[in-house]
């Protein structure tokens, strides 16, 4: 039975929920997760159990029906984008004092409003990353760092509370007033990793040691920078890659500058896969949708040219068919 007023509530615990969920519940916060009742079983037999940049395993409590949550402090949303305002719906009737987003995409808070309005919404993003493995545990790979903030670009307390928590906890994390810009440049930078990862099915690194593929990176980087720039965003230097740098220079000065961060990563992240790539390996629907779909249609209504994610949007797509067919052809394997 979960706690009847937890401090914080996870939505989801794949890879991402489970990091932050396992780190606060090991730290003493009251934490409950609410899952699907498969992993929901997987957790209440083995706990959350954490391997990579940690190793220890803690007992946090699962719902798997909405209704029984009555209230939490925080609501972290630590799903995939897949499904999320149906999702959000059912939890429509719970008190919540501060709700924000971990996702991918650059849309999400939208969403958050839209079912427990403006006020208790803070903006987020995590530069964590990690693996849920068959067995039940979570290789944490990334540990750079969660950002949050208040959505006008004020210093809050709240925020200040939330991340002194999370960071104490040992996931990192800090507040910051600049949020917008920081998850568009994270928003950025996803977009590009993303639908090359996807395209090659390679760990991050690898894809761009390749001066081509850090130029089509670069390509995609700079196309959802328009965008953000055409809705008033600034984007920062102080994020996976500089966006402020990438988004004013030359193309090529873009590609050296991906190149340049792509060797700090092989270095400290050797084994760092897009999520969305564990998606793909899996059979798992990616997150296409409700993430670049939506970046393509608000660029198309503000007359925003993005060919270079258009087109790899749509191999992802063709690849995420091709996968879900699971058939042979002329005696290969398709992937």
């Amino acid at each position: 039975m979960a706690h009847p007023d937890p401090e914080f509530a996870i939505l989801g615990a794949g890879a991402l929920g489970s990091i932050y969920g396992a780190h606060l519940a090991r730290r003493g916060h009251r934490v409950v997760l609410i899952v699907r009742e498969g992993r929901a079983q997987q957790i209440r037999n083995q706990g959350l159990r954490i391997a990579g940049l940690d190793e220890f395993d803690v007992h946090v409590p699962v719902v798997t029906d909405p209704a029984d949550l009555r209230r939490a402090r925080v609501l972290i949303v630590a799903t995939k984008a897949i499904g999320t305002a149906p999702a959000l719906a059912r939890l429509r009737h719970v008190a919540f004092d501060t709700v924000l987003s971990l996702q991918n995409g650059a849309f999400k808070n939208e969403l958050l409003a839209e079912v427990f309005g403006a006020g208790p919404v803070l903006g987020a993003l995590a530069n964590v990353s990690g693996e849920l493995r068959p067995d039940g545990s979570v290789l944490f790979t990334r540990n750079e760092m969660t950002h949050i903030g208040e959505l006008d670009g004020q210093a809050g307390s709240r925020a200040e509370a939330i991340a002194q928590a999370i960071d104490q906890s040992g996931v990192r994390c800090r507040a910051v007033p600049d949020i917008l810009g920081r998850e568009w440049s994270k928003f950025c930078g996803w977009a590009g990793y993303m639908t090359m990862a996807v395209a090659v099915r390679s760990v991050s690194w690898k894809f761009v040691t390749d001066p081509e593929g850090a130029l089509l990176i670069a390509r995609v980087v700079r196309e959802a920078g328009a965008l953000a720039r055409s809705l008033g965003i600034a984007l920062t230097d102080d994020a996976m890659l500089p966006m402020a740098t990438i988004c004013s220079g030359t193309e090529q000065q873009a590609a050296a500058a991906i190149m340049h961060k792509n060797r700090e990563m092989r270095a400290t992240a050797p084994l760092h896969r897009v999520s969305s790539l564990q998606d793909l390996d899996a059979g798992r629907p990616l997150e296409l949708d409700e993430t670049l779909a939506v970046a393509l249609q608000r660029a198309r209504e503000r007359g925003v040219a993005m060919p270079t994610l258009d087109a790899l949007f749509h191999l992802c797509r063709a690849l995420e068919r091709i996968r879900a067919l699971g058939v042979s052809v002329d005696g290969y394997d398709l992937p």
